[in-house]
Parts: structure tokens; sequence; C-alpha cells
């Protein structure tokens, strides 16, 4: 199963935000497990990076995208994904670029804690943390 991690569960997991860095730890970990492939696009990469420098500092900041790079993946982003992201209508333009890369790239899930910023996706389903871990749980329960 491959999934898309929305910025803002990765930044909740970076700066341990309460309540919700819980459940982004927990994401990671089954990604850990190699139970599932997780991937962020190349676009959040930049935004990650940011708000992790203002809050942890420069070389924090880098060591952590260095750490989350190397458990998950790294979507391209080209001229295609730009060009479909902007002609879908989405208002988010970022969420937009996210979606169109999980698209391209057939990916089963978007993990995100704002879900109605995805009311578009089609093609791809969108679960919020906890809801994805309770729908895991129960499938790794059967394994």
């Amino acid at each position: 199963m491959k999934v898309l991690i929305d910025t803002n569960v990765i930044i909740d997991f970076a700066l341990n935000r309460h309540p919700f860095c819980e459940e982004a730890k927990t994401i990671f970990r089954i990604i850990g497990s190699k139970k599932i492939q997780g991937y962020i696009s190349a676009s959040a990469v930049t935004d990650i990076f940011y708000l992790t420098r203002k809050s942890l500092g420069w070389q924090m900041a880098i060591d952590y995208i260095l750490a989350l790079i190397g458990v998950i993946d790294v979507l391209s982003i080209d001229k295609n994904t730009i060009v479909q992201a902007l002609l879908s209508g989405w208002i988010d333009f970022e969420d937009a670029v996210q979606a169109q890369a999980a698209i391209e790239n057939d990916l089963d899930i978007i993990i995100t804690r704002n879900v109605k910023d995805f009311q578009r996706m089609k093609k791809v389903k969108v679960l919020t943390p906890q809801d994805f871990i309770q729908q895991k749980t129960r499938i790794f329960a059967s394994d």
C-alpha cells in the first residue's frame, strides 16, 4: 500500500504538536515496519524545511529532512503535475499539487488532518490519521 503523508501530519510529528503527534508517530511506526510505503511530494519538502527551521533551527531542520527521506520516498513534481494542478479548479494550489502527484504515482491513500481540503479527490482515498490507523489496525489484526 502506498500512502502520501500530508505536510500537516509531517509537521505534527517533527514539532511534537499535541494532541496530533501521537497519531503521526503511529503512522511512522507503521511505515517503519514496512507494512506500507510512505511518500511526500517534493514540493512539500520546502514547506517542511521552512516550518521546522523556524521552530528547531537550521541544522535540526536539515537533520530532520535527511532522516525523513531516509524513511519515506519523495514524489517528483514536474511540469505536467503543475499544469494539471493548475487546471484542476482546486482553490488550494498546494493541495492540488499533492493530489496530482498522488494520482500520477498511483498512490492508494492521502493521510491528512484536512480531509475537507481534498473533497474533490476521486481517484485516491483520503483519510485522517485516526481513520487510517483504525483501518490499518483492523487489517493488520487479520494478517
